[in-house]
């Protein structure tokens, strides 16, 4: 039976702490549901570890309901909330309706994400209004990366912490059911999960938040180049592929692969007009 809300909510009177996990594709929600995994985000984090781009700007909505699509394909436990790309929402509420419709009736997910503080409110409050389960997104907001110059820890100062936690309760009051916080110090990440009554999920947030949610290549080590301070590398699943291709490949170079327990053999005779083709009787 799949996670519910109210799923989570248990979870979070219970002070049980929530695991999320990214996922892009059929084959990884199939197995991070397998593992027990309550929530799954699809994430619009896929532009770096799925398509090559340098950050999130170019993901499509189209981009984010076929991979949503095959998430849920994948899972029948998770709860799956998929990411609202850049521009599918901040131009105006029609668009923002509109696309977390998309994401929620082609796509099959159970909620979407968001990114922003007191400009998101009015966003938010619309699409509970109409149905859509919303998970807000504060700290470092990587849709915004050029506008906030880099990837780096945000709210470090007294005003930014204010705005901060004056940005997390407005989210909470407008019907945000949880709140995501990347990247801002841990002390502040505490006082805004003591401040709201929904679920904060931290990444790079420390461990007062009460669910933590990370990427899926950074906790297989499939990301190959940089692994952000926040992850831990639970498997080294690149290094694992790698060295697997390299033997099969040296076995075909070796004529070592296929054998014949991989070759199927005619069972009967066949005329090909100009040649005959017997069955291996070995």
């Amino acid at each position: 039976m799949r996670t519910t809300l109210r799923d989570v909510r248990r979870l979070l009177d219970s002070s049980e702490p929530i695991p999320m996990v990214t996922a892009y594709d059929y084959t990884s929600a199939l197995l991070a549901d397998r593992a027990g995994i309550p929530m799954i985000l699809v994430g619009d984090s896929m532009a770096q570890t799925m398509l090559g781009f340098e950050d999130t700007l170019p993901v499509t909505v189209d981009d984010m309901v076929r991979h949503t699509a095959a998430v849920v394909r994948g899972t029948s436990r998770a709860f799956v909330v998929a990411d609202m790309p850049f521009m599918s929402y901040q131009a105006s509420l029609s668009d923002a309706l509109r696309n977390a419709g998309r994401l929620l009736k082609e796509g099959g997910a159970q909620a979407v994400k968001l990114e922003g503080g007191a400009s998101m409110v009015e966003t938010v409050r619309a699409l509970v209004g109409s149905g859509v389960a919303v998970m807000a997104h504060l700290g470092l907001t990587p849709q915004s990366v050029h506008q906030l110059g880099g990837y780096g820890v945000q709210a470090r100062t007294a005003a930014a912490a204010r705005t901060l936690l004056d940005d997390a309760r407005a989210l909470e009051e407008a019907g945000a059911f949880a709140l995501v916080l990347e990247l801002v110090p841990a002390e502040l990440a505490a006082e805004v999960t003591e401040e709201l009554s929904i679920p904060t999920i931290g990444i790079g947030a420390g461990e007062a938040c009460d669910g933590q949610v990370q990427v899926w290549h950074d906790l297989l080590g499939l990301s190959v180049d940089f692994t952000p301070r926040h992850a831990k590398r639970y498997a080294e699943v690149g290094t694992v592929v790698r060295e697997a291709l390299e033997r099969w490949a040296e076995d075909v170079r070796e004529r070592r692969f296929p054998t014949d327990q991989q070759t199927s053999h005619l069972t009967e005779r066949i005329d090909l007009g100009t040649k005959t083709l017997e069955p291996d009787r070995e």
